[in-house]
């Protein structure tokens, strides 16, 4: 008889959850519209500014700490065709 495969303890391997984000507001430097960010980071939906990824609250995460990375191994997914070149109408 075949033994069954052991699977390894998920926490082990997991890395320790990340703090959930912190909604902050405040107003958009060009345009003064009231926005929310997470984490002081912000982009205005008004004029399309953005503040600079170093003025969060806290660090980004790495991707070895993101939960929605895929396995290692892991093949990206095929990219669907795109639609076919306009034909010249001349």
């Amino acid at each position: 008889m075949t033994p069954r495969p052991t699977r390894a303890d998920p926490s082990a391997a997991a890395p320790a959850p990340l703090p959930a984000p912190e909604i902050t507001e405040a107003e958009c430097r060009r345009c003064g519209t009231y926005i929310a960010g997470l984490d002081g980071r912000y982009a205005c939906g008004v004029c399309g500014w953005v503040n600079d990824h170093s003025e969060g609250h806290r660090r980004l995460p790495r991707a070895d700490e993101d939960p929605d990375r895929p396995p290692a191994g892991r093949r990206p997914p095929r990219l669907l065709p795109g639609p076919p070149p306009p034909e010249n109408a001349g």
